[in-house]
């Protein structure tokens, strides 16, 4: 890994942003060597969530309404697999709150939002994982979930800059 010119501690925090944007938005405008490295720590928080987002357990639990009755309700709950590399994930990544959208009433967006506690990590493993695990199945190609396109130079100090996307 290259060290970006910094201490250890300033790159772990840029790579987890970087990783963090580009996960969240799909893509990121950034230098050439700072998007090297964020292409190698993103594909393998995303190789890791795609290795057990099938992994999933259904557990009883019970359930007490308004009015006071008891019942079961049957939940999907993460197994074992799946609660290891969601808690990997979130040590390597920041975690972003969803933002309401224009002209969305606050009813609206509480309601939209209301059982998700990490929207990056539910956005990984129910959009991302089975996107790639479906591709991995059809061409035989695992990894290579992002590409680097060339900008130019940035005018102040010429340095390379690039955009990062997942494919």
């Amino acid at each position: 890994m290259k060290k970006l010119k910094r201490p250890t501690d300033q790159r772990l925090a840029l790579l987890r942003s970087q990783a963090t944007s580009l996960l969240w938005y799909g893509k990121i405008e950034t230098t050439a060597d700072k998007a090297k490295a964020v292409q190698s720590y993103a594909e393998k928080l995303l190789t890791k969530a795609i290795n057990s987002y099938q992994d999933t357990v259904k557990v009883m639990k019970n359930v007490v309404d308004e009015n006071g009755v008891k019942s079961q309700k049957e939940v999907m709950n993460d197994g074992p697999k799946k609660l290891h590399a969601r808690r990997q994930i979130m040590a390597k990544l920041y975690d972003i709150q969803e933002v309401r959208a224009d002209k969305e009433s606050k009813a609206a967006f509480v309601a939209r939002t209301k059982d998700i506690k990490h929207p990056l990590l539910e956005k990984i493993f129910n959009e991302y994982a089975p996107k790639y695990a479906e591709r991995k199945d059809k061409v035989g190609m695992g990894g290579g979930y992002t590409r680097i396109l060339n900008l130019g130079v940035r005018k102040g100090d010429n340095a390379q800059m690039v955009l990062i996307e997942l494919v």
